[in-house]
């Protein structure tokens, strides 16, 4: 990959305007506004309840807003079906593992992988070459995939008999075999032992530098504070700040909304 823009001169990969979802007498977002500049890792952070989890469900197109606008790469995706989405270039990851328990790791991976030449009996019959040169191309990727995140030696495993941090691992993968412009982590680190958090930031790092863009939803601050810049602050269904960690952690607001616990850098 090209080494990517400049974040502060560049325009939104993501921009998110006025997003409103309720669920029954609930306000889950209130009006959300945020933008994703190109070549970041950006965090959205909050307490329970701040509408994260809900932000992530509607700009991926797992759920449809009430009002509001989710714009990607220009174009403009509100309510579109989350497999439309993804073939655009917007890909996510689940906090848990959504890969098939009895598949081995290369089965999950290649059934993520786009294009696949399975899903259309015409050309299957027609142009039997060409699905085959498709499929060694997936399979290529998925070692590739697997290489970098050290799942090589699991490969042959079932999904089921991952540890923890192999399945986020794998869930990486997952996302990465869609050939993502901007990846949506859902906590990636979300139970995993600190060896293996370090890891993973080193990935998510590596992908950021080689110009792509990841957007993070998590709890782990540790974690946040040495891959995240720049942080977004949820509270109620709204922005609440953004900046770096070090500027979000001492403002006055964002102690307020963790209700007083002062967050350490």
């Amino acid at each position: 990959m090209n080494a990517p823009p400049t974040a502060a001169t560049s325009a939104p990969i993501l921009e998110v305007r006025g997003l409103r979802r309720r669920f029954g007498g609930v306000v889950a977002l209130d009006g959300l506004d945020l933008a994703v500049r190109p070549g970041t890792v950006t965090a959205l952070i909050g307490p329970n309840g701040a509408g994260k989890s809900t932000a992530f469900q509607c700009i991926s197109g797992v759920i449809a807003p009430d009002s509001g606008q989710v714009t990607f790469a220009g174009r403009d995706i509100t309510g579109r079906r989350p497999d439309r989405i993804t073939a655009s270039g917007l890909v996510r990851s689940f906090q848990i593992a959504r890969g098939i328990p009895r598949l081995t790791v290369l089965e999950n991976l290649l059934l993520y992988g786009q294009a696949q030449p399975g899903e259309s009996v015409l050309p299957a019959i027609l142009r039997p070459g060409q699905m085959r040169a498709r499929e060694e191309v997936l399979r290529e990727r998925a070692m590739e995939v697997a290489a970098r995140l050290n799942l090589t030696r699991v490969l042959d495993n079932q999904a089921a008999a991952l540890s923890g941090g192999q399945k986020k691992l794998m869930e990486i993968g997952r996302a990465l075999m869609a050939e993502p412009r901007l990846l949506l982590l859902d906590e990636p680190v979300a139970g995993v032992n600190p060896s293996l958090s370090a890891e993973i930031a080193s990935h998510i790092a590596s992908l950021r530098d080689e110009g792509m863009t990841v957007l993070i939803v998590e709890h782990h601050m540790d974690f946040v504070a040495s891959l995240c810049d720049p942080v977004i602050v949820m509270a109620e269904g709204r922005k609440l700040v953004e900046g770096s960690f070090a500027e979000v952690a001492e403002d006055a607001q964002v102690q307020e909304a963790y209700m007083g616990r002062r967050v350490h850098a």
